[in-house]
């Protein structure tokens, strides 16, 4: 993994990397410090932007649910991310969000670009709550919407990520992979949950491409039951670029496991050794 100048570990070339995913609630700046001797990148949040999107997460937080429900979202952004940087942590932060308009995904982008941070648009979410407001899921429904948030973050400069999920009845994610990409998207985010096949899809998708396709330079990240080198391996296999880690962010035995298989693959070393057996993941919210 190459350094960016502020000295920063940074997805670079086609070397792949780790990602620590964000957690409603637990993804703040303290979280991606913890994290990162052992990720590439932290993606904070997710946080709601606009009122829609707050009062959806308000209801969740009245049901048990952890959220982040900051008097300014879009300061809270600022200051984590600020944070982050503050303490010189070897580690890329990015922001997870979510709003029911694109304007205010455009502000959060927009303080994302001025810190070489990611800028993160949540179509992944699939409370009810939130489906109900347009956020997260319900995205992937809509097409052109999603391609007018993923674009209102591209244009400020940011580099755009796009979290989705697999298993959204009706939703071909070979397909949401060209919205995103031709809106401009640096990289897709992909919950497989459970049906890692998918990742498998959407990478054959970009690898078969033409180059002057904006799929072909889009980046996968594969998500859901990273717990070491096993799961590592199949998504590798599989063609993602890079993989992500939930709630293994607060394991650290588990963490370092997986950071050590990002690690060997890089090196071309993944399947060199046996890495044994790991404990069956827990599904990510």
């Amino acid at each position: 993994m190459s350094r960016s100048d502020d000295g920063t570990d940074a997805p670079a070339g086609d070397e792949p990397f780790l990602v620590a995913a964000s957690l409603s609630g637990a993804a703040d700046a303290e979280w991606a410090r913890n994290a990162a001797e052992h990720v590439s990148v932290a993606l904070l949040g997710g946080v709601a932007l606009d009122p829609a999107s707050r009062a959806a997460a308000r209801d969740l937080v009245a049901r048990g649910r952890e959220e982040f429900l900051p008097a300014d979202p879009l300061a809270f952004v600022a200051e984590q991310l600020d944070a982050v940087a503050a303490a010189d942590a070897p580690v890329r932060a990015g922001i997870n969000v979510r709003s029911a308009t694109p304007e205010p995904v455009r502000e959060a982008a927009e303080i994302c670009a001025d810190r070489d941070a990611v800028c993160e648009v949540n179509a992944h979410c699939r409370q009810p709550e939130l489906r109900a407001v347009g956020c997260g899921e319900s995205l992937l429904g809509d097409p052109d919407r999603l391609a007018r948030y993923v674009a209102a973050a591209v244009e400020t400069g940011a580099t755009t990520s796009v979290k989705v999920r697999a298993e959204v009845p009706g939703i071909d994610l070979v397909a949401a992979a060209e919205t995103v990409a031709g809106a401009g998207a640096d990289w897709i985010h992909v919950d497989a949950m459970d049906s890692e096949a998918v990742v498998g899809g959407v990478a054959a998708a970009i690898d078969e491409a033409d180059k002057e396709d904006e799929l072909a330079d889009l980046t996968l990240v594969a998500n859901n039951g990273v717990r070491g080198r096993e799961t590592v391996a199949e998504y590798a296999a599989r063609g993602a670029d890079a993989v992500s880690v939930g709630r293994p962010t607060e394991e650290p035995p588990v963490l370092a496991r997986v950071a050590d298989a990002v690690s060997d693959w890089r090196t071309g070393a993944l399947r060199d050794r046996d890495g044994g057996a790991e404990p069956e993941a827990e599904a990510q919210p």
